[in-house]
């Protein structure tokens, strides 16, 4: 009985934050008071709330170009990860743990070590402030993890699969393209779900490879809304566009909680 009132009385104070995230995101932008930030207000006006952070930070275009790089990126990362996996477990591939260490040891390295050499090559490339160059560096920083969960997921595949198909004539290509990366779907899956929350929650290589509302992820449009709240965007504006940039995550961890479980569990995370 006790044991439950403690976790009942935690559970409380975890979520009373998000409490007051949504009851001042409904608040009418004009009705914000400090004191009585935690009283629930009479008026509903999350979605005008909406459409003034839509409007005020241009959040469309940054929402799309979002989108664009949380489902192409994760889903080239994880394709060349799997491939990866696959050349080095299944094909036995030579000195094929050393090349894993050189895919996988680029996470060692915090990502603040990349950002000058990126932002410099970037612009000596031309790629700089560009949704190409976006999407190369977000492609690059999810396969690893790819390669890692595959890697541990071939492990436990029998050999014998692989040996009958060469068997039957399949080339070694359409091998990974029909056998081995339909099985691995729930590894697949959790990885993208990772990636996938990974970028759309990204700061740090929006703010130094991007500036043009067209091509600068969300995260960074939202930073600067944010920092105007200081300069007269109202504080329920300011909480509703980061309620709305939030909830794209949640729904997919809402939608995916068993596969993306049943995932990790099969790449032996």
């Amino acid at each position: 009985m006790i044991r439950r009132a403690v976790l009942v009385v935690l559970g409380l104070v975890w979520l009373y934050p998000t409490y007051l995230l949504l009851v001042n995101a409904a608040r009418p932008a004009a009705s914000y008071d400090p004191a009585t930030a935690w009283a629930p207000s009479g008026d509903f006006a999350l979605f005008a709330n909406f459409a003034a952070a839509l409007d005020k930070a241009d959040l469309g275009s940054s929402l799309a170009s979002t989108a664009l790089y949380s489902v192409v990126s994760p889903l080239l990362g994880v394709v060349i990860g799997a491939m990866a996996g696959y050349t080095i477990v299944v094909l036995r591939l030579r000195h094929g743990f050393w090349w894993f260490l050189l895919i996988f040891g680029g996470t060692v390295f915090p990502s603040q070590m990349l950002l000058v050499p990126l932002f410099v090559g970037y612009s000596d490339a031309g790629l700089y402030d560009t949704r190409a160059g976006m999407l190369l560096v977000y492609t690059a920083v999810n396969v690893p993890l790819a390669a890692f969960v595959l890697r541990n997921f071939y492990s436990g595949v029998a050999f014998s699969i692989f040996e009958a198909a060469r068997m039957d004539g399949a080339s070694t290509f359409r091998i990974f393209w029909r056998v081995y990366l339909p099985i691995s779907t729930s590894a697949l899956a959790a990885v993208f779900i990772l990636e996938f929350t990974f970028i759309w929650n990204d700061l740090l290589f929006g703010l130094t490879l991007t500036t043009t509302e067209s091509v600068r992820p969300v995260m960074t449009a939202l930073a600067g809304l944010m920092t105007d709240v200081y300069a007269g965007t109202p504080v329920p504006v300011g909480l509703a566009a980061g309620l709305m940039c939030s909830l794209p995550t949640v729904l997919l961890f809402l939608a995916t909680q068993r596969l993306f479980a049943r995932g990790l569990s099969l790449g032996s995370v």
